[in-house]
């Protein structure tokens, strides 16, 4: 491991670590730096262990010997630093000990990624990456063999998603559909029909669609306020709902696909 003490807050090294509670910042930087945050050593481990490449680590030192056993077959610097340098420099208390800079993956097309689904999670619209994050832990835990997200939908690798997904965002395949009809024409070709879950009039009940569950299906979500638009409707070949009571019209993004998926899921 090749380590290297910082105690400098202002030390350029640890640049990739700077202001990360700066959501718009930390979006615009990662993007065009063609990096991640990762954080924890689980969520480094996992990040690696999936075959991510970091580019370095800033861990405090009460916690460098975990980050040794994940990185030492990783030829990439770890920088060292005090706590108070670590919340200085990311803005926030680094509880969880440490944060890895990851080079981001060049992602599959969704051809690749569904060929072999049964079971897909499509998030669509949804701007919230706490939210993304328990989805895909939820896909991870309750079986879905992959998930699409769509163009306007929050950044699965954002350091808030990745944290919350508990590192499944790297256990799940899953791409980014960059155009909704393309995408679409991929599921069909696979004969995999697009189940939406919303409020409609044609709608079915998830417990009724679940018992002549297509054997291919790939369920589309939409985003926490507003929901599916018409337009992502269109591309839906069944609309499902889950029937509500005590004058609840909705349940959180992540906790409905959390039901559907367990619903559909093999037992």
């Amino acid at each position: 491991m090749d380590l290297h003490l910082v105690t400098d807050p202002d030390d350029p090294r640890l640049d990739d670590y700077r202001g990360l509670t700066d959501t718009a910042l930390r979006m615009r930087t990662e993007s065009a730096n063609g990096l991640y945050i990762a954080e924890s050593a689980k969520v480094i481990e996992r990040a690696v262990r999936a075959g991510h490449s970091p580019r370095s680590v800033m861990v405090q030192r009460r916690w460098t010997d975990g980050i040794r056993s994940i990185m030492r077959d990783v030829d990439v610097p770890v920088y060292e630093v005090p706590d108070a340098v670590a919340e200085s420099v990311a803005g926030f208390d680094v509880h969880r000990g440490a944060l890895a800079a990851m080079h981001r993956p060049v992602l599959p097309d969704v051809a690749a990624v569904v060929r072999d689904a049964r079971l897909v999670l499509i998030l669509a619209g949804i701007g919230d990456h706490t939210n993304i994050g328990a989805a895909f832990r939820a896909a991870a835990g309750l079986g879905a063999d992959a998930v699409l997200v769509a163009p306007r939908c929050a950044d699965p690798l954002y350091r808030r998603s990745v944290r919350v997904s508990m590192g499944t965002v790297f256990q799940v395949p899953w791409t980014r559909m960059s155009d909704w009809q393309e995408s679409v024409s991929a599921l069909h070709a696979e004969g995999i029909e697009v189940a939406a879950l919303a409020l409609s009039e044609d709608a079915v009940s998830l417990r009724e669609y679940a018992r002549r569950r297509p054997d291919r299906v790939a369920l589309l979500m939409g985003s926490e306020g507003d929901g599916l638009s018409a337009e992502e409707l269109a591309f839906a070949d069944r609309v499902v709902t889950i029937p509500m009571r005590g004058g609840v019209d909705s349940l959180n993004v992540a906790s409905a696909a959390a039901v559907a998926l367990y619903a559909l899921g093999d037992d």
